[in-house]
């Protein structure tokens, strides 16, 4: 079935790198994969030297680099960073696909907060807006698609970027979560959800996928974990979400559209939003999700 190229987009970047993990599980496979990659410089020339991957220099948002790269292929993953123009992405690879008869499968990522919310939603950030528009211009346009709604990644800033930096300074996890629970997930876990989907010679069985990590639990267990894996004390402080936004993650110099959806995660935290569990992991990849100990393992910021 696989004689034919899987296109993967997203594989120069983003939170975790899920674009790049999933061609490589692709890859180790033995199966033929065509890489779309926007800036032509030293990750695409990485690529080049893998038997097996073909490169395709483009722009999600050129409907005429998303056709050349979806040419021949039968199988494709969604995905981008975050970005003001994740819509217009999105919009152009569902229209090409809908001129395509010969492609059987579309995996899109999205996010578990798209599972909370409709048309009047005004809470969540523009981002998450740009999903929920995303998924449904994936499905109006009748493409093959299969959504995957990840919960928070390990991986996203509020833990590599904030928690890391106050981790290494005194010991603390600083966030405004209160008491809230959350399941934070690894980008490697999502990422073999979506290779496996890929790979599946049948149909998947259904429409969404939700994927969360280990049992949800709130901050303090959280930072028990750390303590654990680290060797050392780490414990929670819980922050006021104004001094957290000014202090914590204003130091974080990122662009405006990330820094407000970060910040909006973070709000949503706070409000218990996060609070998911699934089976889904388990059942698709018949192990548990990853902990954070994994995580920590890959993270050199806090090794001693």
């Amino acid at each position: 079935m696989h004689d034919r190229p899987i296109l993967v987009t997203g594989v120069g970047g983003g939170v975790g790198g899920v674009g790049r993990t999933v061609l490589d599980g692709l890859h180790a496979q033995g199966v033929p994969v065509r890489a779309l990659v926007h800036h032509d410089d030293e990750r695409a020339a990485e690529l080049r030297a893998m038997t097996g991957v073909e490169v395709v220099v483009g722009d999600l948002t050129r409907g005429a680099d998303v056709v050349r790269a979806l040419a021949g292929c039968r199988r494709a993953y969604f995905g981008m960073s975050v970005s003001p123009a994740y819509l217009e992405a999105a919009t152009t690879v569902a229209a090409a696909v809908r001129e395509r008869a010969d492609l059987d499968l579309l995996v899109s990522i999205s996010q578990m907060t798209v599972s909370q919310m409709d048309l009047t939603s005004d809470t969540e950030s523009r981002q998450q807006r740009l999903h929920w528009l995303a998924e449904h211009v994936l499905d109006w346009s009748a493409a093959p698609v299969v959504h995957v709604r990840p919960t928070v990644f390990m991986e996203n800033p509020l833990f590599t970027r904030v928690a890391v930096a106050s981790i290494r300074q005194d010991g603390t996890i600083r966030l405004p979560f209160g008491s809230a629970r959350t399941s934070p997930i690894a980008a490697a876990d999502v990422a073999e959800v979506i290779a496996r989907l890929l790979l599946d010679p049948a149909p998947p069985s259904r429409h969404v996928y939700e994927l969360t990590g280990t049992p949800s639990r709130d901050m303090a267990a959280i930072a028990a974990e750390f303590s654990t894996a680290l060797g050392r004390p780490v414990t929670y402080v819980d922050v006021p979400y104004e001094d957290w936004l000014k202090h914590d993650l204003g130091k974080q110099d990122l662009p405006p559209h990330v820094f407000e959806h970060i910040a909006t995660m973070a709000r949503l935290h706070g409000e218990n939003r996060y609070d998911r569990a699934t089976d889904d992991v388990a059942e698709l990849l018949g192990r548990p999700p990853l902990g954070f100990d994994d995580f920590l393992r890959n993270t050199p910021a806090l090794r001693p």
